[in-house]
């Protein structure tokens, strides 16, 4: 289960690494999408930890 909890929160690394080179970048089409796939990768980790 910790290995899990690493992979996803790596993920989240990786995102917010995007989000801040989105962000350097003026995207903001990016940066909405990159907030969207946070959004959803919060939303799994929520009802995982609620199973």
């Amino acid at each position: 289960m910790a290995n899990r909890y690493s992979k996803v929160h790596l993920q989240v690394d990786d995102y917010l690494d995007l989000l801040n080179l989105a962000a350097m970048l003026g995207d903001t089409k990016w940066q909405k999408e990159i907030v969207r796939k946070l959004r959803q990768c919060e939303a799994g980790t929520q009802m995982k930890q609620n199973v």
